[in-house]
């Protein structure tokens, strides 16, 4: 009797512990797995809340393409002009792509997005030197002008609007651009002055009312007084804004590669062209008719501006989608999609890499010499004015292999509006334990340094001639000199060469 009570209790308790153990690893208050824990938190014998492990967010290309709409309503952060103690800046070299534009194709039988592109400060989006920007563009006979830039229209000026041209959308977002470059360096540093001279701004656009209407805005917004008399705009006439360093044949080829890849990517995504049957199927026109047409340009253009899909007019047959019939916005997602994907395959491939090296070498060399001369005048003291504000308003294609050159391709594709700026920094002499008043940091050129941001973002250490410089507390920034011998040698590792006329005359296999 007394044996069975006692096998009764320990049969209790037995089920006791079982269900306590249970509880325990229920509540995480004990590990379920050991050994997971002992390597998730090595020597620490803390015991620390458990975490979920998900995987990364998969691409959202509607996301994405809210980013490239780049809508000006939204407050924005940015880093420009942002400095340490006693630093002083000297120049400021900015590269941006035009504002929002009509598109450059029509999809075929669908009628066009109804935009005006008359400016209104009554109309939305708006910004407050709306106005008195429209009121100055009417004296734009007073400023100097390059080639045939002075025959082209200052401000966008169609009530319905016309391929390519410039939306009030894009004005209001460089004047805000501007507005912001303003606060950042003429009202924290004093680069320029209200009594500003014209060899102190450099100012190039192509031969595009939209990228001239988009740097006349910025520059409103910018300069602390608007002076058309001082105003000098010079033509750049290709969009590589490449000057007399044009002829690279190596460079057309790389090109000629890329295309090639891209167009495999292309007819190699099954649920792209099923997508392009579809579209077309709605539409009522031939695949390749579509296809053709680039309908991704229009589709932005309806999405950006917050319009409906493009809608079937016509209706040809019984068995054609009745008229009315629209493209959705998983048409679109889709061709969104498959652009992201082209990304992440041109960084892989690398032939995209090799074509925006030679691209974008000549912008880049004028870019470090004239920091070079900046730098070394700064030192002299010398009484040379040099240009220490310059602008060069310019287009995706120019930018986008700007990007891919400086290592910034995780960077995306520029979106309307974007910004690239490269700042010069002058960094404080270093007092030198009384042996001389003061002392240089170092000989040449070792206390200039500079910084690159993208869209208000600092990337300098992002960039391939800065990403493995090791920062201290001495030296924080980057050197100047590890820019100038990027440009002048080091980037065109890549090909092979050590020179761009070499790289640009070279076989290419």
């Amino acid at each position: 009797m007394l044996a069975r009570n006692r096998f009764i209790m320990v049969l209790v308790v037995g089920v006791l512990l079982a269900v306590l153990s249970f509880s325990l690893q229920y509540l995480h208050l004990i590990p379920t797995n050991p050994v997971a824990e002992q390597r998730s938190h090595g020597k620490s014998r803390k015991r620390v809340s458990p975490v979920l492990h998900t995987e990364p967010p998969s691409p959202d290309p509607i996301r994405d393409t809210h980013q490239y709409c780049n809508y000006p309503n939204i407050t924005e952060h940015s880093w420009e002009g942002h400095s340490l103690a006693d630093y002083r800046l000297l120049s400021v070299q900015v590269m941006i792509r035009h504002g929002d534009r009509y598109p450059l194709y029509s999809i075929p039988k669908t009628k066009r997005p109804a935009i005006d592109c008359t400016l209104s400060d009554k109309r939305k989006p708006s910004h407050p030197l709306l106005a008195s920007f429209v009121n100055h563009m009417a004296l734009g006979g007073r400023g100097h002008w390059d080639a045939s830039l002075g025959s082209l229209p200052r401000l966008p000026n169609h009530s319905s609007c016309e391929m390519g041209e410039l939306t009030q959308t894009g004005v209001v977002q460089h004047l805000k651009n501007g507005d912001l470059l303003r606060q950042a360096y003429i009202k924290r540093h004093n680069l320029l002055t209200d009594d500003w001279s014209p060899r102190q701004l450099w100012v190039e656009t192509t031969g595009k009312s939209r990228t001239l209407q988009s740097g006349l805005a910025f520059l409103f917004g910018f300069l602390p007084h608007f002076d058309w008399s001082r105003l000098t705009v010079r033509q750049q006439w290709s969009t590589l804004f490449c000057g007399s360093s044009c002829d690279c044949p190596a460079r057309n080829r790389y090109l000629d590669q890329e295309q090639r890849r891209q167009y495999r990517q292309r007819i190699a995504d099954a649920e792209l062209e099923r997508t392009y049957v579809a579209m077309a199927k709605t539409l009522v026109v031939a695949t390749k008719t579509l296809r053709a047409a680039n309908p991704v340009d229009a589709l932005l253009c309806h999405f950006c501006h917050n319009l409906p899909f493009p809608c079937s007019s016509t209706r040809t047959t019984t068995n054609s989608p009745p008229e009315g019939a629209c493209l959705t916005l998983q048409h679109f997602a889709v061709i969104r999609r498959q652009q992201k994907d082209d990304e992440l395959e041109r960084r892989e491939a690398g032939i995209y890499r090799r074509y925006a090296v030679l691209a974008a070498h000549p912008y880049l060399n004028r870019t470090a010499a004239r920091m070079e001369r900046i730098a070394k005048g700064s030192q002299m003291h010398s009484g040379r004015e040099e240009a220490v504000f310059a602008l060069a308003s310019a287009h995706d294609v120019t930018m986008a292999p700007l990007l891919s050159a400086l290592g910034l391709e995780g960077a995306g594709f520029p979106r309307f509006a974007a910004r690239l700026v490269f700042e010069l920094w002058n960094s404080p002499d270093v007092k030198d334990n009384g042996e001389n008043e003061r002392k240089k940091r170092g000989k040449g050129l070792d206390n200039m340094f500079i910084r690159v941001l993208y869209n208000g973002e600092d990337l300098t250490f992002d960039t391939a001639f800065c990403r493995d410089h090791s920062r201290s507390i001495a030296q924080p920034l980057c050197p100047l000199g590890k820019f100038l011998s990027f440009v002048r040698r080091d980037m065109f590792n890549i090909v092979d060469a050590t020179s761009y006329q070499q790289a640009c005359h070279q076989t290419v296999l």
